[in-house]
């Protein structure tokens, strides 16, 4: 740049120092240049031709503030002798003219072409280091197994199956009924952890028997870093004693609190909640995204009467958008306790006791095809067995018998349909 450039009364800023603020030209002499710097109380001088100086330059729409702390829109700029005028507004429609020497020398480049034209560039190792960390970000949000194998838990693939075709779903309702010691919890915490993290979830509620509660907290947090808050008795006793705080240091506002409200993750026993209607009520106000009961195989129902303890989880159940019960399996508590189960799951398809055991007839008949097609393969169905996939699959049994895979593709259509 040449002498020309510089004009006494010019704001220009320092490339290599941006925290002296906006410099002013105090002084040409030959091949320097003097900027006094108010902001740090500093002046510098620059050889012209290498100085690291760029010009500051508001442009129309941008907001300028005075050495006096007003601010102002720039509406236009007028170039006097190098030395820069704008006309502003303050909010109303009269234009004020300031000149570019009464500027405040603290400035904040926060827009992009605000440092394009202050010379503040990063270097281009931090600008590919952002990029690599976007492009990981992405790929990890694409993986098909995000929020599935950053558990701490050894990676059994009847775990991952199952956590991954529950997770994926939109505020999942179904029943974990695995064999003792199989993992219904390490299985329950990976379908947590992936809807959390997903977003698909953001308010969790686990219920558990109060002998439970602990080993409940400490798998959650050691194994999927889930930091769940227990609600209990001593919760409410805590709240009331803050109630019982003189007038000036309450707060209306907390006398009514409720705990379920205030907790993203809340883990609490069944027991608990039955010996507090208040706890209960709380609780169902609070609403869920999702909600985890598990022992649910100890919640008593008959057609003729329901315990306590399963209307309650029967009300938590319809205030919450899913739910994941876990059980033992089915076929050691009876039908009417699997059925009871599956109540809670979907009242509206599950309503009938008599009319789900006659379901239950249709479902061994289809069991014994499935079975058999695992065995023989589809092409060596028996006759009788072709007829029975025709009248439950329709039309769309030749489109599965033409597929890569008939059995596989057979098999998922009668899962589709009947569970």
């Amino acid at each position: 740049m040449d002498t020309s450039e510089f004009v006494i009364g010019q704001r220009w800023v320092s490339h290599s120092d941006t925290a002296l603020g906006l410099g002013i030209v105090t002084e040409i002499s030959g091949r320097r240049v003097t900027l006094g710097f108010p902001a740090a109380d500093e002046e510098r001088t620059y050889a012209i031709d290498n100085a690291p100086l760029s010009r500051i330059i508001y442009q129309i729409g941008e907001e300028i503030e005075t050495f006096e702390g007003e601010r102002y829109v720039v509406r236009a700029v007028e170039d006097l002798g190098g030395v820069l005028m704008y006309h502003a507004e303050d909010g109303s429609e009269n234009l004020t003219q300031i000149s570019e020497v009464k500027l405040s020398s603290v400035v904040d480049f926060s827009a992009p072409h605000q440092r394009l034209f202050a010379g503040q560039f990063d270097r281009n190792g931090a600008f590919r280091l952002r990029v690599a960390t976007a492009q990981h970000q992405d790929r990890l949000r694409a993986s098909s197994a995000q929020g599935l194998i950053g558990a701490r838990t050894q990676h059994l693939p009847h775990q991952i199956y199952i956590a991954h075709e529950v997770a994926t779903r939109y505020a999942p309702r179904v029943l974990l009924a695995d064999e003792v010691g199989l993992g219904k919890t390490i299985e329950a915490g990976l379908i947590l952890h992936y809807q959390l993290h997903t977003s698909r979830a953001r308010r969790v509620l686990i219920v558990v028997p109060d002998s439970l509660i602990h080993q409940w907290l400490v798998e959650m947090l050691r194994r999927f870093n889930l930091r769940f808050s227990i609600i209990d008795q001593g919760r409410y006793e805590a709240m009331e004693d803050f109630a019982e705080l003189p007038e000036e240091d309450d707060d209306p506002a907390d006398a009514d609190e409720n705990p379920f409200e205030s907790e993203q993750l809340a883990l609490c026993s069944l027991d608990f909640l039955m010996s507090s209607e208040q706890a209960q009520a709380d609780a169902v106000a609070a609403g869920w995204d999702l909600m985890v009961v598990d022992e649910a195989h100890h919640l008593a129902w008959s057609p003729e009467a329901a315990s306590p303890e399963y209307r309650l989880v029967e009300q938590l159940s319809a205030a919450s958008n899913g739910l994941l019960l876990l059980t033992a399996t089915p076929e050691q508590v009876g039908v009417a306790s699997h059925f009871a189960r599956l109540r809670l799951l979907d009242p509206a398809r599950f309503h009938d006791l008599e009319a789900f055991r006659e379901e239950e007839k249709q479902y061994e008949v289809i069991n014994r095809v499935v079975s058999r097609i695992n065995e023989q393969g589809i092409t060596a169905l028996s006759g009788e067995d072709r007829r029975s996939l025709e009248e439950w699959l329709g039309d769309e049994l030749d489109a599965l018998m033409s597929a890569q895979q008939p059995e596989r593709a057979v098999i998922d259509a009668l899962l589709d349909r009947h569970g």
